[in-house]
């Protein structure tokens, strides 16, 4: 929102090349830079046999699932007269519901209130898919 700042919404395990990409443009960016990182920890509660060893398989899942979108924003495409957005995700592939299904940090709201936790997680994917849209928009500078 302040235009002025370098910001970018990354993934390793999802897309590598835009990870680095990000990283260089900040860098370059003769100015204050942002990037935000989704990276799976252990109090997620990664519910795949192997836990955190599957970290990135789970990041890459984040973003399929459109619970994590990545994109790019530099300031600097605008004096070049090019959209300083850039919006680096597809829309969603997977699943939203069974990408936070395979997490015990979800699947325990699920257990404790079952009623509340399927309208949540119904809003949360609502969210996400208008979310990427809003994005898009921004994307095609309208």
């Amino acid at each position: 929102s302040y235009g002025y700042v370098y910001v970018a919404k990354v993934c390793m395990g999802a897309n590598q090349q835009q990870l680095v990409k990000a990283l260089a443009e900040a860098e370059a960016y003769k100015g204050p830079s942002l990037i935000i990182a989704y990276a799976p920890c252990i109090n997620h509660g990664l519910k795949v046999k192997e836990g955190m060893g599957k970290s990135q398989a789970e990041a890459k899942k984040a973003v399929e699932a459109g619970y994590w979108q990545l994109y790019r924003y530099n300031p600097e495409l605008t004096a070049q007269g090019k959209n300083p957005f850039i919006l680096d995700s597809k829309p969603a592939t997977a699943s939203y519901k069974d990408f936070i299904a395979g997490e015990t940090r979800y699947s325990r709201l699920v257990r404790s209130f079952p009623d509340r936790a399927a309208d949540l997680f119904d809003k949360a994917e609502k969210r996400a898919a208008e979310r990427y849209e809003q994005l898009a928009e921004r994307a095609k500078g309208e």
